[in-house]
């Protein structure tokens, strides 16, 4: 059975906005300030576990937008973004253009229950903010991998918004990845 896995860079105040500048915020870009040389490594590690990706609408339109060009050009990642299934969750979007997509309209936690029974690997979840909201009011993320940047945007969307029911979190583990870049790993509190 498959895991619900929420990826995210976020700074140390909770923004996950614009983390790499491709949606053009005057704060994007955040990321590249700060190396992670391990961070690079973990992701693909976490590519390479996952058996799925889900996907909110913004952050699938920015991924199909870029990713299909940068297959030949960034290795094993980028074979495997292309080449993964991917399932949007989206009530507008009705002709997904990349490839090994699906759309989801409704349903959510029935669309979840219907990946964890298919996929063993992980169903990564990267960016995708109003989406990971909706996970989190039907406690369906099953582990939060956050990748804090010592910086402080104070703007922009966060990951723990405003309206956020109150949730306890366990750390599970947590490692450097840059000389200034955690790797932090929670689980919902008691699973």
């Amino acid at each position: 059975m498959g895991k619900v896995v929420v990826s995210e860079f976020v700074s140390l105040d909770g923004v996950i906005e614009d983390p790499g500048g491709a949606e053009g915020t005057d704060f994007g870009g955040w990321t590249f300030r700060f190396p992670a040389p391990d961070g690079q490594q973990f992701k693909l590690e976490e590519l390479r576990a996952a058996d799925v990706q889900l996907l909110g609408r913004v952050t699938y339109e920015e991924f199909a937008a870029a990713w299909p060009a940068m297959k030949e050009t960034t290795g094993e990642f980028g074979v495997m973004m292309n080449e993964m299934p991917k399932v949007v969750v989206s009530t507008t979007l009705t002709e997904p253009a990349w490839e090994n997509t699906t759309v989801v309209a409704g349903d959510l936690p029935g669309a979840v229950a219907a990946l964890k029974s298919r996929y063993d690997g992980d169903i990564l979840v990267a960016g995708s903010a109003t989406l990971v909201g909706a996970l989190r009011d039907h406690d369906l993320v099953d582990e939060y991998r956050l990748m804090l940047h010592p910086v402080v945007l104070g703007r922009g969307k966060r990951l723990f918004g405003a309206g956020a029911a109150p949730a306890d979190l366990a750390l599970v583990s947590s490692r450097s990845v840059g000389p200034d870049v955690l790797l932090l790993t929670y689980r919902p509190a008691g699973r």
